[in-house]
């Protein structure tokens, strides 16, 4: 064969499976835009805010880890939806069903007491899917550094999405002052993480604010900040801006109360838009055809393929 032939035929040949190489990355890097975040580890499968909800859903490839932190009366971070013991799911140390009469309070509890409760061996009556096992609340501390050992043993990184729980009405009651509150959570995750892959989350506008303050006085590094918004609150995007009082870089309603024209108007102001918490499949390919930018959910075994 001729020899410069041969060598223009194989220069097209590199040529071609260079660029089908190129297409197909930026196909994978395009899909993985739309981010998936396990709403509680993944509630659907395995108990709520516990390490083997984590890691399943980092098998199930989530882009981000989402849970909610308390704080105990010793001041650890421990990772709880509520600042009490849900009655759906806890079992208390003598192996008694707690019960609505007597869910207690986390904040007036050490750690130690804490764990003694069981969150798993009774399942979760609103998601029978759930694989009922002994747990127990994990600290923060312990989910990230578990988790980052398990994503670095598999050569993977992922994010976390932190929820502070904050109501007005109960600080000092069932959980510190929101400086003392954030101060506790950021402490915990600029010792076990770099906070650049970390979005903190809040339903309370003040806690918000008081990230924001920090922030922007050098105080904190630079975290993501996440509005959460309620869907029986006044769900205009002036009306909730003007009250907070800045920006944030994520906005986060009940996927039901989302729509084209409210996804436009936030990526308009450089906003990304995740909503929660999306189960169905057909919800959340509706919440992907509609322009969010990802999505919360309990199941991220049906986000397969999003």
């Amino acid at each position: 064969m001729n020899y410069e032939l041969f060598k223009f035929r194989f220069l097209a040949i590199f040529k071609y499976l260079f660029h089908l190489s190129w297409l197909i990355s930026s196909s994978s890097m395009a899909q993985n835009t739309f981010e998936i975040q396990g709403h509680r580890g993944c509630r659907g499968l395995l108990p709520e805010n516990t390490l083997p909800a984590f890691l399943k859903a980092i098998d199930l490839g989530v882009q981000t880890l989402e849970m909610d932190v308390v704080i105990s009366k010793d001041g650890k971070v421990v990772v709880s939806h509520e600042a009490f013991f849900n009655p759906d799911i806890t079992t208390d140390p003598q192996g008694n069903f707690v019960s609505q009469d007597n869910t207690g309070n986390l904040f007036s509890l050490s750690y130690r007491n804490i764990k003694k409760y069981d969150v798993g061996l009774r399942g979760n009556p609103n998601f029978p899917e759930q694989q009922k096992m002994a747990i127990h609340k994990p600290l923060l501390s312990e989910v990230l550094k578990i988790t980052q050992k398990y994503t670095n043993s598999k050569g993977i990184s992922i994010q976390y999405n932190i929820e502070i729980k904050s109501e007005e009405k109960e600080y000092g009651i069932s959980q510190p002052v929101i400086t003392e509150f954030c101060d506790l959570v950021y402490a915990q995750i600029i010792k076990y993480i770099s906070p650049n892959r970390v979005t903190l989350q809040s339903f309370d506008f003040n806690v918000l604010k008081y990230l924001h303050q920090q922030i922007e006085a050098g105080k904190y590094q630079k975290i993501t900040l996440a509005a959460l918004i309620e869907p029986t609150d006044n769900n205009e995007i002036p009306f909730n801006l003007q009250k907070l009082g800045f920006q944030p870089e994520i906005w986060s309603p009940y996927f039901a109360t989302v729509n084209e024209n409210r996804v436009k108007e936030l990526h308009n102001l450089g906003i990304k838009i995740i909503p929660w918490t999306v189960n169905k499949r057909e919800d959340m390919e509706s919440m992907k055809k509609m322009g969010c930018d990802g999505l919360i959910t309990d199941y991220p075994n049906r986000s397969k393929g999003l």
